[in-house]
């Protein structure tokens, strides 16, 4: 998606019942990390599974800027020839990470603990989001850096030539942070520790260790502790990436919220970490059978095949929240059908994603007639038997706004129409033509 590009509304109407089988795009996580373990290793990594929505092709494109060879052989098909740890070079333009938070703060994690200089910088939305929860230990790990006023992009790092060892407890649950340290730490001698006061997304670990990083993690009385020892040979190692079950979430919520749906979702990512969504749904009553767990990648994956049932509000406890961030905004959608309400507790990292998520989905909800409350860190929905729809929601150029109400609309008595649908393709561009196989009638 351009930053420019003209607004694109899209309008997603009542349909009937939604049958197949819906084969979503790798993971977005596993497919950064991927690209960059990969161009930090010796080597020849093959990734297969890759997504190639614009996120995770800006860290492609970054990569190669920082010097290492990236090819793509065919869909999802993509190798990444590594210059090794420490081994990047200062690339000649300034590194555009879209409108990605994940690829952003990973990539200066990777570079600031090398000798060199690079100027980060994103789209308007990415512009808006607070860098300091990884510009802070980064400098502490040696690096320079100078932002923009609010510690938000366009950032220039100049990596530390003499990296010192830090231990770090994370101030917020945060994945992004805990990766950007530990991919800082693969070039600083001695061990770099991350403290968690309960546990995220650890594909990093998996990966890393994958990779041949000697990395390990324990639960001690001072939380969730990560040790990586520095200055590794990372190995170039075969990349098979998992379905993402954030975007698996989207047509899983519409089978559950239009009568009479049957769909099958393949080959989706049910690492721990990720799952707290499928287990709120399953409390709630969701008729979802998870057949043939296997494993790829290093991860554990499933086929769902889910049915279309009644639902009941639940409270979802805020230690859940960090399992299941990204999947708030479309949780906020199947609840406005289930009976009674859903307590949705420990959010407020919503509020600093590519949008303020709570406000965007309340005041888009309550255009369409349902009743939302707030507060800083918690949204509560009422759900309903039946939802008017009918009203028009705002995305602020966030992804998972867009197609959270674009299935919103697919139960809805009336139309919900969206500002703009352009940002899908940040991380699903085969969203409307999936679904509309699938039956959705997505204008």
């Amino acid at each position: 998606m351009s930053h420019s590009a003209p607004a694109r509304p899209m309008t997603s109407r009542r349909s009937g019942p939604l049958t197949g089988e819906a084969t979503v795009p790798g993971d977005k996580s596993i497919s950064h990390r991927a690209l960059i373990l990969g161009a930090l290793a010796v080597g020849e990594t093959r990734i297969t599974g890759l997504l190639e929505g614009e996120d995770v092709l800006d860290t492609a494109k970054a990569m190669r800027a920082f010097g290492a060879e990236v090819t793509q052989h065919g869909p999802g098909d993509w190798s990444v020839h590594g210059v090794g740890v420490g081994g990047f070079r200062s690339p000649e333009g300034v590194i555009d990470c879209g409108n990605s938070g994940t690829g952003v703060r990973l990539i200066m994690g990777a570079m600031a603990t090398t000798d060199i200089t690079a100027t980060f910088t994103g789209d308007a939305s990415l512009s808006r989001r607070p860098m300091a929860r990884v510009t802070v230990p980064l400098a502490q790990l040696g690096a320079r850096i100078t932002a923009r006023e609010g510690d938000r992009l366009p950032i220039t790092i100049e990596g530390a030539a003499d990296p010192v060892p830090l231990t770090y407890r994370t101030p917020v649950a945060s994945a992004q942070i805990k990766s950007a340290i530990l991919l800082a730490g693969l070039n600083v001698p001695g061990d770099t520790v991350v403290i968690e006061s309960e546990p995220t997304r650890d594909h990093s670990e998996r990966m890393l260790a994958g990779f041949g990083a000697e990395i390990r993690s324990e639960t001690t009385d001072e939380g969730h502790r990560i040790t990586l020892k520095g200055r590794p040979e990372l190995r170039a190692q075969p990349v098979a990436v998992p379905r993402d079950p954030s975007s698996a979430a989207f047509p899983v919520a519409a089978a559950l919220i239009v009568p009479g749906s049957h769909i099958r979702v393949p080959g989706v990512s049910r690492n721990p970490t990720r799952d707290g969504l499928y287990v709120t749904l399953l409390e709630m009553g969701a008729d979802i059978a998870f057949e043939n767990p296997r494993e790829e990648g290093g991860e554990p994956v499933a086929d769902l095949v889910v049915r279309h049932g009644p639902l009941k509000g639940v409270s979802v406890p805020a230690e859940r929240a960090a399992s299941m961030i990204d999947e708030f905004p479309i949780l906020s959608v199947i609840a406005s059908f289930a009976q009674g309400k859903t307590v949705m507790n420990g959010v407020a990292e919503l509020r600093v994603k590519e949008s303020d998520r709570i406000d965007a989905m309340a005041r888009g909800l309550e255009a369409n007639g349902v009743t939302v409350e707030e507060t800083q860190d918690s949204m509560t929905v009422h759900g309903a038997a039946s939802v008017a729809g009918g009203g028009q929601a705002v995305t602020h150029l966030d992804h998972r706004i867009a197609m959270s109400f674009m299935v919103l609309g697919l139960a809805t008595e009336n139309p919900v129409q969206i500002d703009d649908g352009n940002p899908i393709t940040t991380s699903f561009p085969d969203f409307v033509p999936l679904m509309t196989r699938l039956g959705a009638q997505i204008d």
